[in-house]
């Protein structure tokens, strides 16, 4: 099953990282080149443990639905969330969230696994899980340059 982990250090306090990071309007945002929309479950606002959300985009020239569930959340350290509806055999999305050093490190630790089994695994190791690492990527960039600024925004509001 394809894996990768991505670790993101950001100069914010971890409560604001946490809450960025399960913000279903940042996801939005973050996803506005594949035309998602939340449809079903929590569609705006911060989502938590047991909360579902279903998911419509455009990838790879095909709309897809997925449904993802909130099965572990303790903040403001850890959430995952698990496929349990879509295009995937499987996907599952740990969210950890440590600091170390004075910076919080957002580490994304991202399984899946294609349907169709050896073609799947092909799909996965060709093109797959390159396309899926630069989502999350992206989406890291973006909730790191909110937190950053919303931190920023903090300190010069108490001066």
């Amino acid at each position: 099953m394809p894996t990768f982990i991505l670790i993101t250090r950001i100069h914010a306090p971890v409560e604001i990282c946490f809450d960025l990071a399960r913000s279903i309007d940042l996801h939005l945002e973050t996803m506005k080149s594949t035309g998602e929309k939340a449809i079903a479950g929590v569609t705006s606002g911060l989502i938590g443990h047991g909360e579902t959300v279903t998911w419509r985009a455009r990838h790879f020239g095909v709309q897809m639905e997925l449904t993802s569930k909130i099965t572990e959340c303790s903040f403001p350290n850890v959430f995952t969330d698990e496929m349990v509806k879509g295009p995937f055999k499987k996907l599952l999305h740990k969210h950890v969230f440590e600091v170390k050093d004075g910076l919080t490190l957002m580490v994304d630790e991202f399984s899946f696994e294609s349907p169709f089994g050896l073609i799947g695994k092909l799909v996965d190791c060709l093109f797959l899980k390159m396309y899926m690492q630069k989502l999350i990527m992206h989406r890291n960039e973006v909730i790191k340059r909110r937190a950053e600024l919303t931190t920023l925004k903090q300190y010069q509001h108490e001066k």
